[in-house]
Parts: structure tokens; C-alpha cells; sequence
């Protein structure tokens, strides 16, 4: 069996995608997601330029070692665009053995560990009325895990929270804007609103929040202090993470639980921090952290140390990614929570899913391999619109550490 061709995909159906499809010489295809947001060109490019040339005439069965071969063979390796690529081929391969052997790719993994993976909505309000709105909302829909984030007073806009009546997206068309930030605002606001949230919702929501990366390590420590009365069942990014022995201080200073990762990218992302015990939850996405193949290592790694998955699952991945995460999601004993963030209908024009949501849980069909496809006409009417993250600086105008 061998790789004939493969080609990127890039469509826009109300957000960017990079999709990659792999073809062998026994008909069959797998799909795999390389989207990375505000930098989608340069994945697909990497793809075209460097992998896909690489790719012609391997056995797509032999997935460990193509793997290495993109990793280890490179001589610049990591980093979020060579990750990203490495994930789709690997996410493809994986799809393709799947429909070789007919059987969906949990059963590659081991089988299911579980019936249901319990997974978490957004809740975000531009003010606390609209905040306490968005919660009962999410909970009438079913959720039992709910991220809450709100606006705060005497900041213009929160990075995380959509104007009023809006779908949050925190990419904005063209050149990145710039925002303004106020961590005394913000860490004086924040028990403030989980406090008006348990008063409003009691103790049965298991509430998360995201500081994404804005405090320092004491500013941190301080803020998952004040957080503890409120049980979270995590926060999430609150301290920028290349310094792991940073997380040390947080981890010294409050018992809530922490989870990091979002953007990491590598094993190496994590070593400390798994090992020292100074996080709970492993936040790196199958798409930029080495897919399928690397992440089993990662949460094998984590599980010696009593920590648990809780992956990325944002609306600036593509269905094949959310798809892939929930088989690797009910295959692994250490599986946490899963983040989700559904897409807008427009998508499904495109991507063809086999998931689904039902009373806060969501479930997989047995379609062989990842279980999505994908109608590349309709990704024709849909042609790449640039978009980017914004940029952030402090109140006097310094620029704003991520």
C-alpha cells in the first residue's frame, strides 16, 4: 500500500480551515485538520511545500515511523507551524487505517474507556446580568460544565467575551486589532462573578475559567486563592507557560485546580510540570500538539502523575479535530473534560460529522477511521479570508505578554 498524492484544502465557511487529504493506491483517503489560527497560510504552505513531496510512495500504515520521520528528520523541529502540519498527516493516517481495518479509530486506541464524554460550553457576557444569562442558558441546554467569563468593569472589551448577542470569535478580519488590558480590574472582578454565579446556580454546575495567560505566577497564585471558595473545576492558561518552573509558585499558593497548554505544542511543553505535579489538566489539542500518534504519548505520560486531559476544542478547529479528540477522548483512562464549542451551521455545508451533543455529553458513531468527511465543492464557494488574533497592551500602551 502506498501514498499516491495529497493536497491541501483552505475554505472559509464563516471561519478559515486548512484541511488535509491524503490518497493511497487502494482508493482510500484520510482527512486531517492543519488549521492554525491567523496562521493558516503557513501550514499550508509547509504541507505543500515540504510534506507533501516527502509523503509520495510511504506506506501509510506505517504511522510511528512517518512520524518521526517529520519530526526527527527535520532539523528545525517543533513549533507551532511544524506541529500543525505533522498533526494533519498524522490525524490522515490514522483516518486511513481506520477504514482499512473498518473499524472507527477508538478501537485503534485501546477501545472505549467510557459511554459519554462530558464536555463544556462557553458562557461570556459583555457585563454580570449578561454573563448570569449566558450560564442559565448553557445550563438549559444541558451542560453540567460550564467556562464562565465575563466583561469587566472600566475596560472597553475582554478578550474571551463577544459584544451582546453575538457568537464569540476572537479572530478579527485582517490585521490584528489592539486591546487593553488591566490585571488590578480584572483580578478585583473575577471572585466577584463566581461568587454571584454560585449564589445564582448552587454547587451542581462545575464551572471552569480562562485567564488566558494574563498574571504573572503570584498575581495567579493570588487570584486561584480568592477563586477557591467556588470550587472551579479548573483555571485555565493563568500564567503564560515557556516558564514551567513558574507554575511552581501558582501551585504553592492555591489548591485550585490548573490546567494549561492551549497553545503548547510538544511533550517538551510539559515535562516539568507533569512531573512535579504542578498542573491537573493537559490542554494541548491533537491538532498542534504532533496528533494522534504524540498525544497518546503525552497522556500516557500524565497519567503516572494523576493528571488528566482536557483538550482545546474551540470553533478555530475544524470538525475532523473535534471528531479525532472525542475518539482519543473515550479510548483514554485519564480523560478529564473536553472543551466544545459548536460551529455555525454554515460549517456543516462542508464538513460532514458523525458526533453529537445530548444532555452535557457527547457521543461518536462507529463510522470507520475519524468518522468526517468533507464535500470539496462546497468548500469551493467559500475561498480564504484573512484574520487574526488581536494584540494586547497594558493601560499605559506596553505591550501585553501572552
Amino acid at each position: 500500500m502506498k501514498i499516491t498524492d495529497a493536497k491541501v484544502i483552505v475554505c472559509s465557511p464563516g471561519r478559515n480551515f486548512v484541511t488535509l487529504k491524503i490518497y493511497t493506491d487502494q482508493g482510500v483517503y484520510g482527512l486531517g485538520d492543519a488549521t492554525l489560527n491567523g496562521r493558516e497560510l503557513a501550514v499550508a504552505t509547509y504541507l505543500k511545500e515540504y510534506c507533501i513531496p516527502a509523503l509520495i510512495g510511504k506506506d501509510p500504515r506505517n504511522i510511528e515511523d512517518i512520524w518521526h520521520y517529520f519530526y526527527r528528520g527535520v532539523y528545525w523541529k517543533r513549533g507551532a507551524v511544524t506541529m500543525t502540519a505533522i498533526s494533519a498527516i498524522d490525524m490522515a493516517l490514522w483516518d486511513i487505517k481506520g477504514k482499512m481495518l473498518n473499524t472507527p479509530l477508538y478501537n485503534l486506541l485501546g477501545g472505549k474507556s467510557r459511554d459519554r464524554v462530558m464536555v463544556y460550553a462557553h458562557a461570556n457576557g459583555v457585563d454580570l446580568d449578561h454573563a448570569l444569562e449566558s450560564v442559565a442558558h448553557e445550563i438549559d441546554q444541558g451542560f453540567k460544565a460550564i467556562r464562565v467569563q465575563s466583561g469587566i468593569p472600566g475596560l472597553d472589551h475582554t478578550y474571551g467575551v463577544a459584544k451582546k448577542g453575538e457568537k464569540y470569535e476572537p479572530a478579527g478580519k485582517g490585521l490584528a486589532k489592539e486591546d487593553f488590558w488591566d490585571t488590578h480590574k480584572y483580578l478585583n472582578w473575577s471572585p466577584k462573578l463566581f461568587s454571584k454565579v454560585r449564589e445564582h446556580f448552587g454547587e451542581d454546575p462545575l464551572l471552569l475559567h480562562d485567564v488566558h495567560h494574563r498574571l504573572t505566577p503570584i498575581e495567579a497564585g493570588r487570584l486561584g486563592k480568592e477563586l477557591e471558595p467556588f470550587h472551579l473545576y479548573w483555571m485555565e492558561d493563568a500564567v503564560t507557560g515557556e516558564l514551567q518552573e513558574g507554575l511552581q509558585i501558582v501551585r504553592q499558593h492555591t489548591t485550585t485546580p490548573i490546567a494549561i497548554g492551549e497553545v503548547f505544542n510538544s511533550v517538551y511543553d510539559y515535562t516539568t510540570l507533569i512531573s512535579k505535579q504542578l498542573i491537573d489538566f493537559v490542554r494541548m489539542p491533537i491538532v498542534h500538539g504532533g496528533g494522534i500518534t504524540h498525544l497518546q504519548k503525552v497522556a500516557a505520560f500524565a497519567s503516572i502523575y494523576h493528571v488528566q486531559t482536557g483538550f482545546h476544542g474551540a470553533t478555530d478547529l475544524s470538525p475532523i479535530n473535534m471528531a479525532a479528540a472525542l475518539h482519543f477522548d473515550f479510548a483514554i483512562n485519564n480523560f478529564g473534560i473536553q472543551e466544545y464549542m459548536p460551529h455555525e451551521k454554515i460549517v456543516g455545508e462542508v464538513f460532514k460529522t458523525n458526533y453529537k451533543f445530548e444532555d452535557g455529553y457527547m457521543y461518536i458513531d462507529d463510522t470507520p477511521g475519524i468518522g468526517v468527511d468533507m464535500d470539496e465543492k462546497a468548500a469551493e464557494k467559500f475561498p480564504y479570508d484573512p484574520a487574526s488574533l488581536p494584540v494586547n497592551r497594558k493601560a499605559d500602551g506596553t505591550l501585553f505578554y501572552w
